[in-house]
């Protein structure tokens, strides 16, 4: 049993990040099921909007690379329906290619999203959660967090930094009733993920991974992955001798992330080149 104080999802507020489709939306619709006060934050505002309003939820815009967006969006989410009891870190970015072949724009948008956009969610919602002795964090991480896959460098890099945030986090605010979860799924069936052949990883649905979120609210665990036996075999390849793992590797051809070229990718990644081109010539206008 879990000894931080107890939250009834059915009562609960919560806000959850990159949340119009996917994994985010699935977890949305499922808090939203039991009860929840949801909030749906999202880069496009006017679909946020729309999932909103068919949840009877909160929407609007958040930007999690920006600090500002996501105070002013927790103070929306804060003034609809009270003090967060629960936050999702969702929003996510998965480009893939060999290292050196990446766009560093891409790479810089890919930490900015994937960590920043985490570390940002944290520092935004934890103060209030540790006045108020309760709180539960949920941070979508992957099994790359703990597993790298050529093709996958900087996503990997970024999902081991979130592995290792929440665990770092959970050990410092536990004794404030403040609970942390990594969720590591294997690959998901989404667009993050379109095109690209992972097999023999499996893939799983967002609704797989939603229920797994909304389970973490009662079990607390650190990390959670999903399917339950991907951790394991993680686990497992890293105690597995470097030859041998190497050998494995081969014979399941885990370089087919390598490759850029897969037709059912090409809409995604010209999405993520757009939002870096963007958040790069944002960032030039600061400065």
């Amino acid at each position: 049993m879990s000894s931080y104080p107890k939250i009834n999802p059915a009562d609960a507020t919560v806000l959850i990040t990159g949340s119009t489709q996917g994994i985010g939306l699935a977890t949305a619709k499922a808090f939203a099921n039991l009860g929840a006060r949801v909030a749906i934050g999202d880069l496009n505002e006017d679909l946020a909007k729309t999932e909103a309003q068919a949840l009877d939820a909160l929407g609007g815009y958040l930007d999690v690379t920006d600090a500002e967006s996501f105070a002013n969006f927790a103070k929306a989410t804060q003034d609809n329906f009270g003090p967060i009891d629960i936050l999702v870190n969702n929003a996510g970015v998965m480009p893939n290619g060999a290292f050196l072949d990446l766009d560093p724009q891409v790479d810089q948008m890919t930490i900015d999203v994937n960590v920043f956009g985490v570390v940002n969610g944290m520092r935004t919602v934890l103060p209030q959660m540790i006045n108020r002795g309760r709180g539960h964090i949920v941070n979508i991480a992957s099994l790359a967090g703990k597993f790298p896959v050529k093709g996958l460098a900087i996503y990997n890099a970024s999902k081991f930094a979130v592995v290792g945030l929440s665990a770092a986090t959970r050990l410092e605010y536990a004794a404030a009733g403040v609970s942390i979860s990594a969720v590591l799924p294997s690959a998901v069936d989404t667009d993050l993920a379109s095109g690209l052949d992972m097999r023999p990883i499996p893939k799983v649905t967002p609704s797989a991974i939603a229920e797994a979120v909304v389970a973490s609210v009662g079990n607390r665990r650190a990390e959670i992955a999903v399917p339950s036996y991907v951790g394991g075999l993680a686990t497992a390849a890293g105690l597995t001798p470097e030859p041998m793992l190497n050998l494995i590797r081969k014979a399941i051809r885990d370089d087919r992330a390598l490759s850029q070229d897969a037709p059912e990718r090409h809409a995604y990644r010209s999405r993520i080149n757009d939002q870096a081109a963007n958040s790069s010539t944002a960032q030039k206008r600061v400065k």
